[in-house]
Parts: C-alpha cells; structure tokens; sequence
C-alpha cells in the first residue's frame, strides 16, 4: 500500500475498527467514549477510509458492514517508516538513538536490547 497519513479522526475509527475486527456504523460509534459523536461525523470518516483504501465493507440491505483493508500492524510500520523518513534522514540508527538518548529506565532499554539481540540471531540463522 503506498504511504497514506490518516487524520486523527480516521486513525481513531481505524483503532476501533481493528479492536472490533468488523462492524456496522453503530459498532464503531459504541466504541467510542462519551459524549459519542454523531453517527453522520462517524459515517463520513468511514466514507474517507473506504475512499482512502483503508476499509473495506459487505452490504446487507441498506446497511453496510466494514472491515480494515490494513492490519494495524502494517499501518504502524508504514508510520514509522514516515517517521524515521521525515525526522531522521531515513536513518534507523539515528531513530534508535534518539531512544538511547531519552529517559529510558535501563529495563526498557534492556527488552529493546533483547528484541533487537533476537532479530540479529533470527537474521544469522535464515542465512
């Protein structure tokens, strides 16, 4: 899929929608806290995400069932990559050093330096 920002309008129906799996406009509007928004601002977000080719939809009768097109996992690598594009000059290490160099607390830094120990020793053995 090519690099499409959501709003946070969309990007909050796109949680729902994920957290939910796939629902009818009442779906969506539920998960929202009070005070919910109108049903019309909800279906018009939807209209955008169906439009943008983030949600998919069934029709039964006059109502429309919606799914996201994009698993949340593949939005959010693609939003990274935005990131570390936009802020680092497309540099990973500059982005994993901007980590190293906030407050982390050395457990934090640690599973990163766990999962990152993993992705080396998943690499070398596909080899």
């Amino acid at each position: 899929m090519e690099k499409k920002e959501l709003t946070k309008a969309e990007e909050q129906v796109m949680q729902y929608l994920w957290s939910i799996r796939k629902g009818f406009l009442k779906d969506v509007v539920d998960q929202f806290p009070e005070p919910k928004p109108a049903y019309t601002t909800v279906s018009t977000v939807i209209r955008v995400l169906v439009k943008k080719g983030f949600i998919g939809y069934k029709t039964y009768g006059k109502s429309n069932e919606y799914h996201p097109l994009i698993s949340k996992k593949d939005y959010f690598q693609n939003h990274v990559k935005s990131i570390i594009d936009n802020f680092f000059d497309g540099s990973a290490p500059a982005f994993a050093s901007f980590f190293a160099n906030e407050q982390l607390k050395l457990s934090e830094l640690e599973e990163i330096r766990k999962l990152i120990d993993e992705k080396i020793n998943q690499i070398k053995s596909d080899r």
